[in-house]
């Protein structure tokens, strides 16, 4: 088996198959260590907004984290340790980027490309994510630049910001965590916004000595939390799908937070987003607005027209700036890119996804047997911990390495049937969730949501408990048509 990409999903699957006792399968990570977007990004400040007992493995409860709401040394941390005590170190093949993989169907097998030559496989399992590939927009003039640039998830920690003018583009979930930061060092911090998100209170804490005694003495202390956070993700998900008069809530927990925490009326005003809440992701922060309405932070919200090399111009005029500095996110719904993917009869993958990425139940696309997804399309959540979405995926793949092993089947394709029903009932449930009413990452330039679920994941797990064989058909060698 090849798994690609060394994150929690392909790190989760390498541990249940070594504890399934599988060990012929390998881990092909690009880098040069484990950890995914945990490992890239290292800007000031970079957290998780889903508390810790919820965001690990069920598998691997941390009795230590330091604080609810852990940052990412400590996340990092974490992974690296799971790994080496589970012993799936051995299995990962570092610095090996996979460029390519086809489906051979004469042998029945995947054949893949990599940056340490051929490699084949009975089962190919892409776990690379939907947050790997940052986004930069492309605004005229941007290469002209005379300053330092780097995007959020590339923080080039060897320029120094102190004293200088920096300019900061989009205002999602990375800015609003390293512009608190930064803000205290620069002279002069420009905050370009397209659109204000909704920010409420971050119910962050230090752990202390006490809480790390009892959830080594009585974890089940430490599992109720984690039960706790799960719930109010649940709650927070229903709002987001199914009984949306529920965000009302949370948008008067923004709008409180919001007067509580800037007196300026003009400010107040731009920082009100004019869409629903839980279009675009709800965001987590203490510090974001404090920050906002200090006497060196700008909040410009006029289009940009252009960047020059003095810095930012908009419709409203040039904002100079010494440094530029993209917080624009990832291109969530380009899956598997750049990497080319060939099934059945030499169909690329990039065409079966033309109209936008598809798989049943996240997991299995048609005519790709034997490939299964972690964290695949429509599998990305707004309310909870997506290491519980990706947990239930690596236990789904590892029920059908299990009936491969046992001789049940030995190469499946799911029925196209199969999975153009689940999408279309996918894609209709999120018709009437709140995600489809703005422009946001979770959506397709035609409109199409290809990154989120659109129910509980109590729904989720309940769906991928065990593995319908009768939703696959048997692809045989040198007979797949």
């Amino acid at each position: 088996m090849a798994v690609i990409g060394a994150g929690f999903g392909g790190l989760g699957l390498a541990v249940m198959l070594k504890r399934a006792g599988f060990t012929d399968f390998e881990v092909f990570e690009r880098a040069g260590d484990i950890g995914g977007v945990w490992r890239e990004n290292t800007y000031p400040g970079a957290a998780c907004d889903v508390p810790s007992p919820l965001y690990s493995y069920s598998f691997a409860p941390n009795r230590t984290w330091p604080r609810r709401y852990s940052e990412q040394p400590d996340i990092l941390d974490y992974l690296r340790r799971v790994a080496k005590d589970e012993g799936v170190l051995d299995h990962v093949r570092l610095n090996t980027e996979v460029s390519a993989a086809e489906f051979d169907e004469g042998t029945g097998r995947w054949r893949l490309e990599t940056s340490a030559g051929t490699v084949e496989a009975d089962v190919l399992v892409p776990a690379t994510g939907q947050l790997s590939r940052p986004a930069v927009p492309d605004i005229p003039g941007a290469r002209t630049f005379a300053g330092e640039v780097f995007h959020s998830a590339e923080w080039n920690h060897d320029v120094d910001l102190r004293g200088k003018r920096v300019a900061v583009i989009g205002t999602g979930a990375s800015a609003v965590q390293f512009v608190p930061r930064i803000q205290p060092r620069v002279a002069r911090l420009t905050v370009f916004q397209r659109s204000a998100p909704y920010v409420v209170p971050k119910p962050d804490r230090a752990y202390t000595r006490w809480h790390h005694r009892l959830y080594r003495s009585l974890p089940v202390t430490q599992l109720l939390g984690r039960f706790g956070t799960w719930g109010v993700g649940e709650l927070l998900t229903l709002a987001l799908t199914s009984v949306l008069p529920l965000g009302r809530l949370v948008e008067l927990l923004f709008r409180v937070h919001l007067r509580r925490q800037v007196r300026d009326r003009a400010l107040r005003k731009r920082l009100l987003p004019d869409y629903r809440v839980g279009c675009k992701r709800v965001l987590f922060s203490n510090d974001w607005f404090p920050t906002l309405a200090k006497s060196n932070v700008d909040v410009v919200t006029d289009r940009i027209t252009e960047i020059t090399p003095e810095g930012v111009r908009t419709t409203g005029g040039l904002h100079e700036a010494d440094v530029l500095i993209y917080g624009t996110g990832f291109k969530a719904t380009e899956f598997l890119a750049p990497m080319r993917v060939r099934g059945l009869g030499g169909r690329e993958l990039a065409e079966e996804w033309a109209g936008g990425a598809h798989a049943y139940l996240g997991i299995s696309v048609p005519d790709f047997p034997n490939m299964f997804l972690i964290y695949g399309p429509n599998t990305n959540l707004g309310g909870n911990s997506i290491i519980y979405m990706m947990e239930h995926q690596c236990r789904y793949v590892l029920q059908l390495v299990r009936e491969m092993a046992a001789g049940h089947v030995s190469c499946v394709d799911v029925r196209r049937d199969v999975a153009e029903r689940f999408d279309r009932e996918v894609q209709g449930r999120l018709a009437a969730s709140v995600w489809s009413g703005c422009r946001s990452w979770y959506r397709e330039e035609n409109g199409r949501i290809s990154t989120n679920w659109p129910g509980l994941v109590w729904e989720y797990h309940r769906r991928t408990a065990k593995v319908d064989l009768r939703a696959y058909r048997e692809v045989a060698p040198g007979k797949a048509a």
